[in-house]
């Protein structure tokens, strides 16, 4: 008996169920896969995922389908920002809002910049896994298995909870639906009303470090204004459409959740709206790219400075051979250093090929350093480079930058160093949160959006 995901469409005669290939990537190599260390847990862990209710649902899922696929053709924006890895303990209702607000802030200042309906996207509700260049961590003589996200193993360092377990996916689950939840409320109840968003970024605009983005702000205010005063339809702006997106690394928790759709007879994975395959996981015989072009959802891969033309053009006709638009979105993560000499050919090819993909930016990642002090961080002017390299590529070749994926929170904290109301390292002794990797906070994630919105009116 299949999963109904949405209401069946009349019709004449349903097409057969398939599953068929839905599980040949367990012959292949899985790279980043957790080793579950009792097989009992594993597998009524993976029984009991299988059977719980879908988190997102087909209909939806196809509705992002046709948004990206507007974006694709130039005529929408993809805004996808969250965590860099979620924590069982940081879904909280006063966290989750705050992240949810920055991004509707950011989108805001965006659509303006753009002209464009901005498409609004968390890192949320499931990104609890992440992939780690060791299997093992050594303190103090001491070796234990690395951290690889809540969804696998604990954070503290000791045996029990570095031990890979297999109930951990089941927490995930319910904690991200606990989390779509609370995203839907916020998002379709009152909270996400363009008014009070835009007062919110008011807020920004008092700091004086801000005063240069003054003027934009004000446009804005303008237009706001100028809107309610001809009796625009405010009631349909205080909601929004709202994704979820997440890696998808653990392949055993992403098959358990695929469901077939009774409208269509295709398969969906229901973990998510859109899900991304990582630099470490893109191989093209791999198992993460062989599951992940067998279902129905809009897919993502992450493009680092090694990615060549020939590898581009082999992940579209693996992921994408019916060129269908919306469902394939490449996010590059080049480095400020890489992206003016690195992606130009790869957007020249990939083109020239006819295929439309979804041009994203993903600034973070290829600006990753360590600080005098010892932390994990990000140069704010690094990150805002490789943003504006990645605009100037797409313009010079007369292409459509699409969008921009950062890890970020709507949270006070210091991880990335510089910004107009700079972050320095010394910050970090007490407002450095992250279990993982550098996020922009609240402050520099707005001060993105406002040079964004900049490059964005221009573009």
């Amino acid at each position: 008996m299949t999963d109904s995901l949405a209401p069946a469409l009349p019709r004449t005669a349903a097409p057969a169920p398939s599953t068929a290939g839905l599980d040949a990537w367990r012959s292949m190599a899985a790279v980043q896969q957790p080793s579950w260390q009792d097989p009992g847990v594993y597998s009524a862990s993976v029984k009991e995922l299988s059977s719980l209710p879908p988190l997102v649902f087909a209909g939806e899922v196809d509705v992002l389908r046709e948004r990206l696929a507007a974006a694709a053709q130039g005529k929408a924006f993809l805004l996808q920002g969250g965590d860099c890895a979620e924590t069982f303990d940081g879904a909280t209702a006063d966290k989750i809002s705050a992240r949810v607000r920055t991004i509707l802030q950011m989108a805001v200042v965006l659509t303006y910049g753009a002209s464009l309906p901005v498409i609004k996207m968390g890192r949320m509700a499931g990104q609890f896994a992440k992939p780690r260049s060791s299997n093992d961590e050594t303190r103090d003589g001491v070796t234990l298995p690395a951290y690889r996200g809540d969804m696998v193993n604990g954070y503290d360092f000791t045996p029990e909870s570095r031990g890979h377990d297999a109930a951990r996916m089941v927490k995930a689950y319910h904690t991200s639906a606990s989390t779509l939840n609370l995203i839907r409320a916020f998002t379709q109840g009152g909270f996400a009303d363009l008014r009070l968003v835009h007062h919110w970024n008011k807020g920004f605009m008092a700091n004086p470090a801000h005063s240069r983005y003054e003027s934009l702000a004000r446009e804005i205010d303008r237009a706001v204004r100028f809107m309610d005063a001809c009796g625009a339809d405010f009631e349909a702006l205080k909601r929004v459409e709202f994704f979820a997106s997440h890696e998808a690394l653990l392949l055993d928790y992403e098959r358990a959740l695929t469901r077939i759709d009774s409208r269509t007879s295709l398969p969906y994975d229901t973990s998510a709206h859109f899900l991304w395959i990582g630099e470490r996981t893109r191989d093209i015989d791999g198992a993460h790219v062989d599951f992940l072009s067998r279902v129905r959802n809009p897919i993502g891969v992450k493009l680092g400075p090694s990615t060549s033309a020939d590898d581009a053009l082999a992940l579209i006709d693996k992921l994408d051979p019916a060129r269908e638009p919306g469902r394939l979105t490449f996010i590059t993560r080049m480095g400020a250093q890489n992206i003016r000499e690195k992606l130009p050919a790869l957007v020249e090819r990939v083109t020239a090929s006819g295929a439309q993909v979804l041009w994203v930016t993903d600034p973070m990642h290829g600006n990753t350093v360590t600080s005098p002090n010892g932390y994990k961080t990000r140069n704010f002017d690094d990150v805002i480079d490789e943003v504006r390299g990645f605009f100037e590529v797409h313009n010079a070749l007369g292409t459509f930058p699409g969008g921009l994926h950062v890890e970020m929170t709507g949270d006070d904290v210091a991880e990335c160093l510089g910004g107009a109301d700079p972050i320095d390292q010394d910050a970090f002794l007490e407002r450095y949160e992250s279990v993982c990797d550098p996020r922009l906070n609240h402050m520099q994630s707005l001060e993105m959006a406002f040079l964004v919105a900049g490059a964005l009116s221009k573009s």
